[in-house]
């Protein structure tokens, strides 16, 4: 009888996915040559267990760590806010408002703001999609807009940007002068959505994070970094909770 706890205790330890609250979601192992040791997240969405774990890692102890932490990777579940789609009569985030979604199947297709609303037409098949595009294309033309700003104030040339959905980053920089900025920010005030523009403007000048990094940043931003930061960190995993 011992035996066979055991051995089931250690077939649980090396399942790949785990209960949370009674949803079961897959563990996600990503290697990296740097990382010095474990570190557990949760998807913002909730959708997957992440583990960063050094190369010489093995992965059945980082499947067991995961499921050691189960209690505490169920409260972070249960504190994400659940996934909604858009209905009429709702409430959608905009540039840090709340807007009520008024639909009409007689209105025109490309939503317009008015005041508090969101007004949108079209047949309610594909309301979401046509919502979410829409979203998309406000937060590449506010993202282009704040790029275009930081440029100028760091004495840069425009770059290309573009979007991306990514779970974990809001933005990102590559070594081909590219930024990209996750469109879900469109829906925080925009403070912080420019705080995140402004923190890769200054990765075109200083790949890193060192002090003359802050110090570019700092001098391009005309906010308080620290206040975006904590903003981001109280609020972010809320901006998951509408469309997929």
């Amino acid at each position: 009888m011992i035996d066979w706890l055991r051995s089931a205790s250690a077939r649980q330890a090396l399942d790949p996915e785990i209960d949370l609250g009674g949803t079961r979601v897959p563990i996600v192992l990503k290697r990296m040559r740097n990382a010095r040791r474990l570190t557990l997240r949760l998807a913002p969405d909730g959708s997957e267990v992440r583990i960063t774990l050094p190369a010489w890692a093995e992965g059945r102890e980082a499947i067991a760590f995961a499921h050691a932490r189960a209690g505490w990777l169920a409260e972070q579940h249960a504190k994400l806010p659940r996934r909604a789609a858009p209905e009429p009569g709702g409430e959608l985030r905009y540039r840090g408002r709340a807007l009520k979604l008024a639909w009409d199947t007689r209105a025109p297709r490309r939503p317009v703001v008015e005041g508090d609303t969101l007004r949108v037409g079209g047949p309610q098949a594909g309301l979401e999609t046509r919502l979410k595009r829409w979203f998309e294309a406000e937060a590449l033309r506010l993202a282009e807009a704040d790029m275009r700003d930081y440029c100028a104030a760091a004495g840069l040339d425009p770059v290309p940007i573009g979007l991306t959905r990514a779970q974990r980053r809001w933005g990102s920089c590559s070594d081909k002068n590219r930024i990209r900025i996750n469109w879900r920010l469109v829906q925080a005030p925009d403070f912080v959505r420019r705080s995140v523009v402004a923190h890769e403007v200054a990765h075109l000048v200083h790949f890193d994070h060192s002090p003359a990094f802050h110090a570019l940043l700092g001098n391009i931003f005309e906010g308080a970094i620290a206040d975006a930061d904590r903003w981001l960190k109280d609020n972010g995993r809320g901006l998951y909770a509408s469309f997929g």
